[in-house]
């Protein structure tokens, strides 16, 4: 990926394996996004391929995003609208329906069905946002630095959340830049620096 002359993803190549966690470590600006958002189909990708649950990218971005679940840095929801309304609304968009109750349990919102998004705590906004990329079931569920501006705590529960979403068989590739996250999250880390993998 280029931006201008600038080079910011360079000759990046990795596999995941089916129903793994794998991480992908570095200091903010090293690329770890912008690899994500190509992955995701939500950027271009100027060189190169991708192949998610073998379906290439660049070909059939719209098939991919039915398969995957997406969780970004910062997610925008509805204001004054129910977190059940709005899981329903999501799975909707998907063709799907969903036990939203159930959904919210699974992240630990049980307590939270009616409420909405601006009365949650930051940690709870998190899980929040996972429960709305699992809507349609994906086979591969992407994080981008889920716990970022977290307490210990709900650093913690969102931990927990990510271990028990490995239980289902759901592949999950995430972004971090806390060594203890990676270390404890991640099946394989990919160390990047600089748009390059410097080592997995």
């Amino acid at each position: 990926k280029n931006y201008g002359n600038k080079n910011v993803v360079n000759n990046v190549s990795f596999e995941v394996t089916s129903g793994e966690v794998f991480g992908s470590l570095g200091p903010n600006g090293a690329g770890k996004t912008t690899t994500l958002e190509m992955i995701e189909a939500l950027r271009p990708i100027d060189k190169g391929s991708v192949t998610v649950a073998g379906v290439d990218v660049a070909e059939q971005p719209d098939k991919v995003k039915s398969l995957i679940g997406v969780q970004r840095q910062s997610s925008d929801f509805f204001d004054n609208v129910r977190l059940t309304e709005m899981l329903d609304m999501f799975a909707g968009l998907y063709g799907h329906k969903v036990d939203a109750k159930q959904l919210l349990a699974d992240v630990d919102l049980s307590t939270k069905e009616k409420s909405y998004i601006q009365n949650l705590s930051g940690g709870q906004k998190q899980r929040f946002s996972i429960a709305a990329a699992l809507v349609n079931k994906p086979k591969v569920l992407f994080l981008d630095e889920p716990t970022t501006g977290l307490d210990p705590q709900a650093r913690r529960n969102l931990w927990d959340l990510v271990k028990s979403i490995k239980k289902r068989g759901i592949t999950v590739v995430l972004t971090t830049h806390y060594m203890e996250e990676a270390e404890i999250l991640c099946d394989r880390v990919a160390v990047m620096d600089e748009g390059e993998i410097k080592v997995i």
